[in-house]
């Protein structure tokens, strides 16, 4: 019986790499990430009404609130608008004073 050799359907090469452009369209992208300035907030509440709102934004993927500090660090898709970060910010009922 002879054995066959049977040429991969991948778009791998042989050394494992990849070599197919659609791979690097589907390679995630870098996030942003953008420190602010909030005033007002003072508890738990505070952060997850911050949180929720600024989380609702379309490319957003994180949130993170230190109270202590008054710090929200926003990591997006891309850089944030930071006019719709305020206004999110103001909805949640605290005040966006600027970039730290």
């Amino acid at each position: 019986m002879s054995e066959q050799t049977v040429a991969p359907s991948s778009c791998c090469t042989t050394d494992g790499s990849c070599h197919s452009d659609a791979a690097a369209a589907d390679a995630p992208q870098e996030a942003v990430s953008t420190v602010y300035q909030v005033t007002g907030m003072t508890c738990g509440h505070c952060k997850s009404a911050v949180t929720r709102e600024i989380s609702a934004l379309d490319g957003v993927r994180a949130v993170h609130v230190e109270l202590s500090t008054g710090r929200v660090t926003v990591t997006s898709d891309d850089e944030p608008d930071d006019a719709l970060v305020a206004e999110a910010v103001d909805e949640a009922g605290y005040e966006l004073t600027g970039r730290a």
